[in-house]
């Protein structure tokens, strides 16, 4: 009786630490490729395989990226609330941390009713990249928020509640994405091509190069979150990018977390106030209309 109570006690403890785990890769969505027959300037190194590390549970870093894709996470129908994020992870350009900045924040949006899709880009500064941020990292963004939008009633995604969140380098990526858009071609041949890359709000997690962004009226919604003590052009920088969204009169959202620097991602057992930053965010969405 003593033996069996204390086997319980033991694997409990396991069986909520394995509750915590992102699914491993075997168990994940299949990716879905931008471009099915090559990206644009990559087409001679689609077949390239892409380069993984995965230390220990959590950690999934790949680079050599040269067939964009997302992986998406989907609600069931029961919790679906039409909204959809294309999250972008960060990684400086030189890598993709897909773990805590990218699979373990999809399945946390597809458990809350959000349909999310994570984003493979192309890496601009990675050893020998022949790759740019403002070329081939933004077209394979702009990219797939068009394709969400084609295929949002498959999806069951309603195509004005899309959003682009990015963590670190993939904020600019979402930041730039607000900043530039256009609403497509209709008279395209790829029916891609003939959606919007308009997000509808933005979502800001300690973005990187915030010198470049510039803020002007009537542009997306935006949500932001950074720590205290990350560096001064991510905490100082968005404090003066809310203003300037301020003054442009759009509708933003700040949070700078305490005793909080770069990275804090999305990890289910982080129980600082950053780490419940997603609840913050899905309170937001619903204040502005975007969720159900």
């Amino acid at each position: 009786m003593l033996l069996a109570s204390l086997t319980r006690l033991i694997r409990l403890p396991l069986i909520s630490a394995l509750l915590l785990l992102p699914l491993q890769a075997a168990e994940r969505p299949a990716r879905i490729l931008l471009w099915p027959q090559g990206a644009p300037g990559s087409e001679a190194r689609a077949a390239e395989a892409e380069t993984v590390e995965a230390p220990n549970p959590g950690v999934c870093n790949v680079a050599n990226v040269h067939a964009p894709s997302i992986t998406p996470y989907l609600p069931s129908a029961a919790k679906n609330t039409g909204a959809a994020i294309l999250i972008a992870p960060g990684g400086g350009h030189q890598k993709l941390c897909l773990g805590h900045e990218g699979y373990s924040l999809g399945e946390w949006f597809a458990e809350h009713g959000i349909s999310a899709f994570v984003l493979k880009y192309r890496l601009a500064r990675e050893p020998d990249s022949t790759y740019t941020v403002d070329v081939h990292a933004m077209a394979d963004t702009r990219r797939a928020l068009r394709l969400i939008r084609e295929r949002a009633a498959e999806w069951k995604i309603k195509p004005d509640r899309l959003g682009v969140l990015g963590f670190s380098a993939g904020g600019e990526l979402a930041a730039l994405a607000a900043m530039d858009s256009d609403p497509g071609k209709p008279d395209a041949a790829d029916p891609v091509d003939r959606r919007s890359s308009r997000p509808d709000y933005q979502i800001l997690i300690y973005p990187g190069s915030s010198k470049r962004f510039t803020v002007t009226p009537g542009m997306p919604p935006v949500f932001i979150a950074c720590g205290a003590d990350d560096r001064p052009d991510i905490s100082e920088g968005m404090a003066s990018l809310y203003l300037k969204y301020k003054e442009a009169k759009v509708p933003a959202e700040l949070h700078i977390f305490a005793k909080t620097g770069h990275g804090f991602g999305y990890r289910a057992d982080n129980t600082s106030p950053a780490g419940a930053w997603p609840d913050r965010l899905t309170e937001w969405m619903a204040h502005l209309g975007f969720l159900d």
